[in-house]
């Protein structure tokens, strides 16, 4: 039975792209309120234009408070999250949340979107 002031306390969360923005914002949330988090991260190094890897996301998730499992993964990879999802119940028994919060953004114009980074888009996104 959580408690009021950890009303997280002994849950696990999954989440896919946790390591920066909202999703960050979201896991030091449960973290602070006794969550468990597993985050499904593929940025394991350091991005030229983007700020955070799964690391740096480990460490502030530990720091409000909350107990973490990094793993270097990709969403589109069925074997990755099965992977990540044993190591979750393995490490903490079982997975009370799921947020699935991976993306790919590119703001450019319709007729200047390439194929690919459509596919990417569907891929992620849909996922």
């Amino acid at each position: 039975m959580p408690d009021d002031h950890k009303p997280l306390a002994g849950r696990t969360m999954i989440m896919s792209g946790g390591s920066r923005g909202i999703g960050l914002e979201i896991a030091e949330r449960a973290a602070e309120d006794g969550a468990n988090i597993t985050l499904i991260a593929k940025t394991d190094q350091p991005h030229p234009k983007l700020e955070g890897t799964i690391h740096t996301a480990g460490e502030r998730i530990e720091a409000a408070g909350g107990a973490v499992l990094k793993f270097v993964g990709d969403v589109r990879d069925d074997d990755a999250v099965a992977r990540a999802v044993e190591q979750t119940v393995e490490r903490f028994g079982g997975i009370d949340m799921v947020v699935n919060n991976a993306s790919a953004i590119d703001r450019s114009s319709t007729d200047a979107l390439s194929m690919k980074m459509y596919d990417l888009m569907q891929d992620i996104n849909c996922r």
